[in-house]
């Protein structure tokens, strides 16, 4: 098939088994790839109540039909999996050059079950598949695993690693790759740590098939040059996503002191510019990407110094935020030393910070931390990486399970301030009058994240725009957020996001050309045609998005017990909590706002009012022959 490689790769580690099938045309019609492959093949497959470290559950890597291919941004690599942290449906993703190997290996998805006999990795080379001993690699962090590894394979291979904590099953732990690129949430890298894999390794020499080589160069070259002619596009790539900082917190949205508050004083030391100034060495893109994001740097504090990537927005908010750290280079340590230990950086440092706080409120003891700790300090964040990243001790090894849990066993009001949706610690928006964005989190599909329906513009102007017009036109002049008066508008403001954002998942691209530029969507339709064969339409790609959404709330529906409408909402200090200080001291968003929020989401997506699809809705997406109604 044109645009695929046109295999699935099957590895069984406890038999020791490696299996290669056809990758069949109604999967590519029906789900496309990438996110649509992973939520079929976990639907179709997964025992139902598996354990998320059990043998039985699935590890899954997923292309799209535009991986690898010669079109901007084309590097995305898909993972899913039974979620440790949520005990439902998970995926998540990362950029770099793993996706695109692995179809030149041949491959469009690899789906692991098992567990290997001995610490192993999996070494891919076009045809030749192979389990190999990983004893040398055990125990290193994961960004010094990849450089052995590298040495030790040679020129070539594109490498997945875990680092200590997923070895140790901590809950949050991800899977690192190219130095510095992470598929970060839900703790994948803990699922592939429970199967005894460390690593793995591909190197592809063959080719994917186009439909019409010609049209498809063309069609890719006028790609590029409309994105390199957006008003943007200079402006986006020198700082990347660390350039929205100084803007989210003008708008009183960052999170600060774990979101007791929503504004910080010092984020002229800690944004896009200060990256530049302090940090950078180099640009770093990910394969065929012409607004390279990730800064390539290196870091010096009184803790240490180390070379690293990033720190990405998202880090910024929740070390330089919620965790208080002042400056750059302390952020970036930070940022590194979760990427050696292998945790996802928005896990760490929402547990860190949850942590400091139940110590400043006297629910924890210095004796059962072990010293004194304290926002603002490296040297506590440091401590506490460390002992929730290898489970030094009884509360190292609570914390390794995240807030949700952690906070149900401390107890003592903490459940109050863990901060995160269905087991999924918060991302770097704080939103007591943001609604859109408020429903954006509690609704997404695999917990609190943000990359499912970015919507804090929404809020902010009341209509949608890309970032770099929305930060440079200083947000209509109005920076303070607008409470929205309708949760309808919301509601379907936030449900198109969560449709057209996940396309690209689908797709096997990077969705920030059109988040952050603009770069119009019916672009990557017209590249999807020319590249399969396969006429489409970008409302074509929407529907199938949308039956996707429905899919992955249906795992979950079926892993979780009394899954549903109590599992949306956000926690109390939201709505129990006024905002204490900042642009937006004093506002609370309630529950009865809340509930109208839901009533309107689920009546807007066709859920009943406990949020769960109906009978209805489900034949209309197309899941009438999946689903037992």
């Amino acid at each position: 098939m044109d645009g695929y490689a046109g295999k699935i790769l099957r590895i069984d580690l406890t038999g020791e088994k490696i299996s290669k099938e056809k990758l069949q045309q109604k999967l590519c019609k029906e789900f496309i790839g990438g996110r649509g492959f992973v939520a079929k093949t976990l639907y179709d497959e997964l025992p139902p109540d598996t354990d998320p470290f059990g043998e039985k559950n699935l590890f899954i890597i997923a292309t799209g039909p535009l991986s690898g291919h010669f079109l901007p941004a084309s590097g995305k690599t898909h993972f899913g999996s039974k979620s440790p942290a949520t005990g439902g449906y998970a995926d998540s993703n990362m950029g770099g050059h793993f996706g695109p190997a692995l179809k030149y290996a041949g491959y469009d998805m690899a789906v692991i079950i098992g567990k290997a006999k001995v610490p192993s990795y999996l070494y891919i080379k076009d045809d030749t598949v192979e389990i190999r001993p990983a004893k040398a690699y055990w125990g290193k962090g994961s960004l010094a695993c990849e450089e052995m590894m590298k040495k030790d394979l040679g020129e070539g291979f594109q490498i997945l690693t875990i680092g200590p904590a997923g070895e140790k099953l901590v809950k949050f732990a991800c899977i690192s790759h190219d130095f510095g690129r992470q598929a970060g949430r839900t703790g994948i890298g803990a699922v592939l740590g429970s199967k005894n894999i460390k690593a793995i390794a591909v190197k592809g020499t063959g080719s994917i098939p186009v439909w019409d080589i010609e049209k498809a160069y063309a069609k890719g070259r006028q790609a590029f040059k409309k994105v390199s002619e957006k008003p943007g596009f200079k402006g986006w790539t020198p700082e990347g996503t660390a350039g929205i900082t100084d803007w989210v917190n003008e708008v009183g949205a960052f999170p600060t002191k774990n979101f007791q508050t929503s504004h910080i004083d010092h984020s002229h030391m800690i944004n896009g510019k200060k990256v530049l100034e302090r940090l950078k060495i180099t640009d770093k893109g990910c394969y065929c990407c012409p607004t390279p994001c990730g800064k390539y740097g290196h870091t010096k504090t009184a803790a240490g110094s180390a070379y690293m990537e990033g720190p990405e927005f998202e880090t910024i908010a929740l070390f330089g935020g919620s965790c208080m750290l002042k400056t750059i280079e302390e952020v970036a340590y930070a940022n590194f030393l979760c990427d050696e230990l292998g945790i996802d950086t928005i896990s760490g440092a929402s547990v860190a910070a949850f942590t400091i706080e139940c110590f400043e409120k006297g629910i924890i003891s210095p004796e059962e931390i072990g010293k004194k700790i304290e926002f603002g300090d490296l040297e506590s964040i440091i401590y506490l990486l460390n002992l929730m990243s290898l489970r030094q001790n009884d509360l190292g090894d609570l914390l390794s399970q995240g807030v949700k849990i952690a906070s149900e066993k401390i107890k003592n009001g903490s459940e109050k301030f863990a901060i995160h949706v269905k087991g999924l610690e918060w991302t770097g928006y704080e939103c007591r009058n943001a609604p859109s964005m408020m429903l954006a989190y509690m609704t997404a599909d695999i917990g609190a994240h943000h990359n499912r329906a970015w919507v804090l513009g929404h809020d902010v102007v009341g209509a949608a725009t890309n970032v770099h017009d929305l930060i440079t036109a200083g947000a209509g002049g109005d920076k303070r957020p607008k409470a929205i008066v309708s949760g309808r508008d919301s509601a379907r403001f936030v449900i198109d996001s969560q449709h057209t954002r996940p396309a690209f998942d689908l797709l096997g691209c990077c969705r920030l050309q059109m988040m952050e530029l603009g770069f119009e969507v019916e672009n990557y339709a017209e590249l999807y045609s020319v590249i399969t064969g396969k006429e489409i339409t970008w409302d074509d790609l929407i529907k199938i998005s949308e039956k996707v959404w429905n899919l992955t709330r249906m795992i979950s529906a079926r892993e979780i017990k009394d899954f549903g409408r109590r599992l949306d909402y956000p926690p109390p200090r939201f709505y129990e909590e006024p905002t204490p200080s900042g642009p937006n001291k004093g506002h609370c968003i309630s529950l009865e706002k809340l509930d109208e929020l839901l009533d309107a989401y689920y009546s807007a997506r066709g859920w009943d009012k406990n949020g769960i699809p109906t009978k209805e809705t489900l034949v209309r997406v197309g899941l009438k022959d999946m689903i037992k109604l």
